[in-house]
């Protein structure tokens, strides 16, 4: 379900500048299917630009948060995990044992969950849904 999404181009309708150590990050973050932590945006742009600290990858997050860029989503391992803000609203599935997240998106589950605010007297206005779970099957 990974989409890419062009933080660059976000950047510039948002007016934010855009430094070359930035756009670096926003790259990385822009082709990351796999929810990256700080510690993995910074080994990932260091990579390509040794110059970039932790602490810029740190202020770049914060800002492109600020802004409404980025997502920040806390899976349970104590680590801020980042992905693009998306127009097309979509869930999480955590594997537990590999800290792997599966994004989805189930029709059936989006109306469940606005009958059931519903019934509590709410409209949905937004929701965040994540499952945690471990693989069916695991090697023996």
């Amino acid at each position: 379900m990974h989409r890419n999404i062009d933080i660059e181009a976000l950047c510039a309708e948002k007016g934010l500048r855009i430094t070359e150590q930035r756009r670096t990050i926003a790259r990385i973050i822009s082709e990351s299917a796999d929810h990256p932590d700080v510690e993995t945006l910074h080994e990932r742009a260091s990579a390509i630009d040794p110059n970039i600290s932790i602490a810029t990858v740190y202020r770049t997050v914060r800002l492109f948060e600020e802004a409404g860029i980025l997502e920040r989503h806390e899976f349970g391992n104590g680590r801020s995990r980042y992905e693009a803000v998306s127009e097309e609203h979509h869930d999480h599935l955590i594997d537990v044992e590999s800290g792997k997240v599966v994004e989805f998106h189930d029709e059936e589950l989006e109306l469940l969950k606005a009958r059931v605010a519903e019934r509590l007297g709410f409209k949905l206005v937004d929701h965040r849904l994540e499952l945690y779970g471990v693989p069916l099957e695991r090697d023996r």
